[in-house]
């Protein structure tokens, strides 16, 4: 497996396993980030999976008061290099990817049909299509949640169909309600609680993303695959 390890700040190391956003790459990703999990550093404070990268976030003191080290950026270069070692190791792809969980698939309704679908009507006259056809298209995918990010639980999944794709806004919307589906590019997304944005505004959903009240108040976790479905037909 290829990789390429860098410093990101002077307190967090990535590791980078490809460019493209696609699965096979993913996979690669949550691997190595379930054997990070699997072999906890003491003073890491973080561990963050993304489309190519995985990136260990660290306390420097933490490091240096529980390992004997003088360079916090080498030490931890040669604990993610030991995860490579294991994976090296385990010849057979199949028994590699047994490390993860079982992705889960999560079926979310999506309200097309409401005023609050800014975009919907606009870009499918764009793509000289239907609207039906346009919300068939975007129903007819399953996606992959590649990252976490930008506000809490916001999932950025992908791939969107290039006959739909549609890149950001040129001027984002100050304000974007809670629930709001949007296409920015190939990806698509939820906007968990109110927030400014820039995606395409394509529809809306009732369910919660993110509940602070609850013990795990993020929904949505790296590596699941979402189904969405139009409520007024399914």
């Amino acid at each position: 497996m290829i990789y390429k390890i860098y410093a990101l700040g002077d307190s967090a190391i990535t590791v980078e396993l490809g460019n493209t956003i696609d699965i096979a790459t993913h996979e690669k990703v949550m691997t190595v980030y379930n054997l990070a999990l699997k072999n906890p550093i003491v003073g890491v404070r973080d561990i963050i999976p993304a489309y190519c990268t995985v990136t260990w976030v660290y306390d420097i003191v933490g490091l240096r008061k529980n390992y004997p080290i003088t360079s916090a950026y080498k030490f931890m270069q040669t604990e993610i290099e030991k995860i490579y070692n294991q994976l090296e190791s385990q010849n057979d792809q199949t028994n590699r990817l047994t490390d993860q969980p079982t992705n889960r698939l999560i079926t979310i309704p999506v309200h097309y049909y409401t005023d609050g679908s800014f975009d919907l009507q606009n870009l499918a006259q764009q793509r000289a299509m239907s609207v039906e056809t346009f919300i068939s298209i975007h129903t007819n995918t399953t996606y992959r949640v590649y990252l976490l990010g930008f506000l809490p639980g916001f999932a950025y999944m992908g791939s969107v169909d290039e006959r739909i794709a549609a890149p950001r806004l040129a001027q984002p919307r100050t304000i974007i309600p809670a629930g709001c589906v949007g296409i920015a590019g190939e990806q698509t997304g939820i906007y968990p609680v109110a927030s400014p944005g820039g995606w395409n505004i394509i529809g809306r959903t009732d369910v919660k993303l993110f509940d602070p009240e609850k013990e795990n108040p993020i929904l949505l976790k790296v590596g699941d695959s979402i189904k969405f479905v139009d409520s007024l037909r399914d």
